[in-house]
């Protein structure tokens, strides 16, 4: 178990077999396995990361597991952790296509209860890492007026407004300024830097 290959492998392998419900389920336990368990990185890098694999296109999981594994061994590294969080989902639904039909899961009351029981874990698997990156990033009762604005407007689905895109853009503009800010004379660059 010396080799962090296989480590990397193995972790994001158990991470992909046994959360439901994507990515933003995956988080929390992800940041448990890294930051806690194994001590790969420190929170605050989990976080840039995260924003990291948030920003590129595709799967949140396999990004930030990507990303993860580039960041402690590089291309080999992301390999492993990214085959590590794909396989085991490849298999479950390989498997499913094989044995479960749509209609042997509608007409099957006992499989239809246990997707119907899935759904309030689901639920809390992804409401517990965004509290928990909302503390570690620091968001306060005053500065939870953002985030909260901006889900608000993205469920609207008005024409311009519902776009994540514009967040996206408008979040690194606004870090880019605030960053710039910290620099001017006067400034505590310790402080604005946080």
């Amino acid at each position: 178990m010396n080799n962090i290959y296989w480590q990397l492998f193995a972790t994001f392998f158990k991470i992909g077999a046994f959360t439901f419900g994507g990515g933003w389920a995956m988080i929390s336990i992800i940041q448990r396995e890294i930051v806690e368990k194994h001590h790969w990185i420190a929170e605050d890098e989990f976080l840039d990361l995260l924003a990291v694999a948030q920003s590129m296109p595709g799967i949140l999981a396999v990004n930030i597991s990507t990303v993860i594994g580039d960041r402690l061994r590089g291309l080999r590294g992301s390999l492993c952790a990214s085959l590590g969080t794909i396989l085991p989902s490849f298999l479950i639904i390989l498997a499913i296509a094989i044995f479960l039909t749509p209609d042997t899961i509608k007409n099957n009351v006992v499989i239809s209860r246990i997707f119907k029981g899935i759904r309030p874990a689901v639920v809390a698997l992804i409401i517990a890492p965004v509290l928990t990156t909302a503390k570690s990033a620091g968001i306060t009762w005053r500065t939870a007026v953002i985030p909260v604005a901006v889900a608000l407007l993205i469920y609207s689905k008005l024409p311009v407004v519902s776009n994540p895109i514009i967040y996206i853009v408008l979040g690194a503009v606004g870090g880019y300024l605030y960053y710039i800010h910290s620099l001017l004379p006067g400034k505590n660059k310790e402080g604005g830097q946080s």
